[in-house]
């Protein structure tokens, strides 16, 4: 028989060696991670310079579009109010509906979220990799400021705020045109209900 104190000694070495191990996995795994963060960095700045590619695009379709509009917004009013269902030039949703009149209201209304949609999603994804993108150069730079290295924290931090200022402007780039193509789509879809009424 183990006398007590013999026990508990046992217990004691086999929760400290249990308790070393963990903090060695600890710190494995932290080191993991920071090395998995460094890894997307490039992945991530080049999806931040796709979007922004992405997003003066989408500024020109959207210029070219608010053109087409104004060129045949009066002609598209005087057949809505004549209850006449002609193809117009920049209104995707009422065209869709010249093409497919037996479509529901469900139908249509799908359809103009699917032309949104990539505005949409591109206009929540940019912050986050902007946020991303500076949140990963913050681990070198912070080593780099306690190893006394003004130079490496500067070369981390212009990384990082260029990064969050660039998916920012991609942001404030894609949501005004989605927000007004929201609102054009919505009075389409009124105007084409004001069509089957009749």
């Amino acid at each position: 028989m183990i006398p007590i104190y013999t026990r508990y000694l046992l217990a004691y070495i086999s929760a400290t060696l249990y308790l070393d191990i963990l903090k060695m996995n600890i710190a494995a795994l932290e080191t993991l991670l920071a090395n998995l963060a460094e890894l997307l960095m490039t992945p991530v700045l080049i999806c931040i310079v796709l979007l922004l590619i992405y997003a003066v695009y989408a500024i020109g379709l959207f210029a070219g579009m608010y053109l087409m509009r104004r060129k045949s917004a009066l002609q598209y009013i005087r057949d809505i109010n004549q209850q006449d269902c002609q193809w117009h030039a920049g209104y995707p949703i009422h065209n869709y509906f010249v093409k497919n009149p037996s479509a529901c209201e469900n139908e249509l209304e799908i359809f103009a979220l699917k032309q949104l949609e990539t505005l949409r999603v591109v206009t929540r994804v940019a912050p986050m990799l902007g946020l991303i993108a500076t949140m990963v150069p913050m681990g070198p730079a912070l080593k780099a400021l306690a190893d006394g290295n003004i130079q490496g924290i500067s070369e981390s931090l212009i990384i990082a705020f260029a990064s969050v200022i660039w998916g920012l402007v991609i942001a404030t780039l894609t949501f005004w045109p989605a927000s007004v193509k929201k609102r054009w789509y919505a009075s389409e879809l009124i105007n084409i209900r004001k069509l089957r009424e009749v």
